[in-house]
């Protein structure tokens, strides 16, 4: 069944063929440019993401179109992301170019009227990006900086940050993230074997203490101090 190349039409199971081949093809491509290409759209990712959409979108819904051109085509993007990433790694004026320094639009609760104009934006995009960070005084801020993926950095003044144990001199509790043991009433026998518990004792711990079953529980952690903490389903 030939559902590669132009047709003058194209069966059902043929249009389902393309889709699916499309699918794990673009995944696979997602999966060699890695995460960088879709968690930070800089001027290269963006690019790479607005031609990878077109290319990939016209076969599949125009069967006058064949689908491995479109591959071929997606194929070379790709080995031109990965050159221009390795560029921007090893040389810094092409690295300038694609993903410039921060443009700082805010200094010492100043506004930067010319550096608003350099990064395309109005005050008003400003006070908003404020507001999500809750920062109500723009004399607050010691620096706002234009990142190049888009976002705005908002450093406080030092008299406005908020007090840490630190600047108390307050000894605190080494960081400990909460270890996963149970998930939708699975048991992680790895974390199990890592843990001060075995299967029997945890079930016990969770009937004793909770009165549920293991299948009753969407999630258990434990900490650093092997409390066992339970969110049932």
């Amino acid at each position: 069944m030939d559902f590669f190349s132009a047709q003058e039409s194209l069966t059902s199971i043929q249009w389902v063929l393309r889709a699916i081949v499309a699918f794990f093809f673009l995944f696979f491509v997602v999966k060699i440019m890695g995460l960088r290409s879709i968690s930070q759209l800089r001027l290269l990712d963006y690019s790479m993401a607005i031609l990878i959409g077109n290319i990939i979108a016209h076969p599949l819904s125009d069967e006058g179109l064949g689908l491995k051109g479109s591959l071929i085509s997606m194929s070379v993007l790709v080995c031109l992301y990965l050159v221009g990433i390795y560029l921007m790694n090893k040389f810094i004026p092409f690295r300038e170019f694609v993903a410039p320094p921060p443009i700082p639009l805010i200094k010492n609760g100043e506004i930067n009227s010319k550096n608003l104009k350099k990064a395309r934006i109005s005050i008003d995009v400003v006070l908003s990006e404020m507001r999500k960070q809750s920062v109500e005084d723009i004399k607050k801020v010691a620096l706002a900086l234009w990142e190049p993926d888009g976002e705005i950095s908002f450093f406080l003044s030092p008299e406005y940050q908020s007090v840490t144990k630190s600047d108390l001199n307050i000894i605190s509790e080494p960081f400990s993230y909460p270890t996963t043991i149970i998930k939708e009433g699975k048991i992680n026998y790895e974390v199990l074997s890592n843990s001060i518990y075995n299967e029997e004792t945890l079930k016990n711990k969770i009937k004793t203490t909770y009165n549920v079953e293991i299948n009753d529980i969407l999630l258990a952690t434990f900490d650093q101090n092997n409390q066992l903490q339970i969110f049932l389903r």
